[in-house]
């Protein structure tokens, strides 16, 4: 243990860790990773590679909810325009056109005072009839 630590002049034990032994060897490690550093060979990674898709996504079908409960159906694809419907119209519709296109997408759009009930209620019902991409469609706020 006298290895370890030396008294000082004022007869007190001094313990000290001699770090150049350590600052030596991390000089050697750096020399060597310096030397072989060039001597490792770079590889090439072949990635895969994808297709473009030959059609573009299908635009989704906004079903909006009006503040008295009346449905309305756009069809992006087209005109853009809004038509009246019932909920077993818009059913149908949804149905041939899902017959066409099966990943169509339907989004519902409410006013923000429809209740609710309304909007799960047409959901629901969207769900329960296998209409498989359903969601709500909300404006981002400004400012």
């Amino acid at each position: 243990m006298a290895g370890y630590s030396k008294r000082g002049s004022n007869g007190r034990l001094m313990s000290q860790i001699n770090v150049v032994p350590y600052i030596d060897v991390m000089l050697v490690l750096l020399v060597i990773f310096m030397v072989t550093a060039p001597l490792i060979s770079t590889s090439v990674v072949e990635l895969p590679q994808v297709s473009k898709s030959s059609a573009p996504p299908a635009q989704p079908l906004e079903v909006i909810v009006k503040a008295d409960g009346k449905l309305l159906l756009r069809e992006r694809e087209k005109s853009g325009a809004e038509r009246a419907v019932t909920l077993e119209a818009l059913l149908a519709l949804i149905k041939q056109k899902q017959a066409t296109n099966p990943e169509q997408p339907v989004v519902i759009a409410a006013d923000q005072n429809v209740l609710y009930g309304k909007v799960l209620e047409v959901m629901d019902i969207l769900q329960r009839n296998q209409v498989k991409k359903v969601g709500l469609l909300a404006r981002p706020r400004s400012g």
